[in-house]
């Protein structure tokens, strides 16, 4: 059976373990505390980082898209990046944009100040940082409902990697109450579909002690 390596509020893992329900592969998860640097961790992946998924020859794969795309070919029936090749690079251009671009606008601003810098030691959350998080993210809700609008879902008309890449890194958001839904409701639209899935209900039930969700985070009706 697969292992996986991962983080309660790392989108990253929140995105493999979407895919692999979306797939209904069965697999176990392993809570990694990448801080502190575990030496049979680094052995699996050098960068420190989860997600690392785990074969049962004990063959380790890191990066959650290499985990993805190798989990396409593996299981390509339900396919999570469909289509021709154009339609696939869509999809690809919608995951990265949130791997990154909302990574670094949003979600470091937000989870990584106010959750992630208490378990490193690195202080105080900067207020500096949330403002700039707490702003970034209307741009991104207007995107996301600009696409569902036309789309169906984000990258064409069925859910696709770019979906569950979207919705995990918002779900960490919206653990901490961050998430303007009121002010976009496209965006919430499109949110409440993929909430309502099977596959992310699992990620909904994570809980960090000492930091609740708000009572509305599992909610369909949010």
């Amino acid at each position: 059976m697969l292992t996986l390596y991962h983080l309660w509020l790392c989108p990253f893992s929140r995105k493999v373990r979407v895919f692999l329900n979306e797939k209904a592969i069965e697999y176990n998860m392993i809570v990694e505390k990448t801080w502190e640097r575990r030496e049979e961790f680094l052995v699996m992946n050098p960068a420190g980082q989860v997600p690392v998924l785990v074969d049962s020859y004990q063959n380790s794969i890191a990066d959650s898209n290499a985990i993805c795309e190798f989990i396409e070919e593996m299981f390509p029936d339900l396919p999570l990046i469909p289509g021709h090749p154009k339609q696939k690079a869509e999809v690809r251009r919608l995951t990265a944009w949130f791997d990154n671009k909302f990574n670094t606008e949003v979600t470091k601003n937000l989870v990584g100040e106010k959750i992630m810098k208490k378990f490193l030691g690195l202080g105080q959350p900067s207020s500096k940082a949330m403002r700039a998080g707490q702003m970034n993210i209307h741009y991104h809700l207007d995107y996301v409902g600009w696409l569902y609008e036309r789309r169906g879902w984000l990258a064409g008309d069925r859910l696709s990697m770019a979906d569950i890449a979207a919705a995990s890194h918002f779900s960490c958001v919206d653990y901490l109450g961050a998430v303007p839904w009121d002010e976009h409701v496209l965006a919430k639209e499109w949110y409440g579909k993929i909430k309502s899935r099977p596959s992310f209900r699992a990620i909904l039930s994570d809980s960090i002690p000492g930091h609740p969700p708000p009572n509305y985070y599992a909610d369909l009706d949010f």
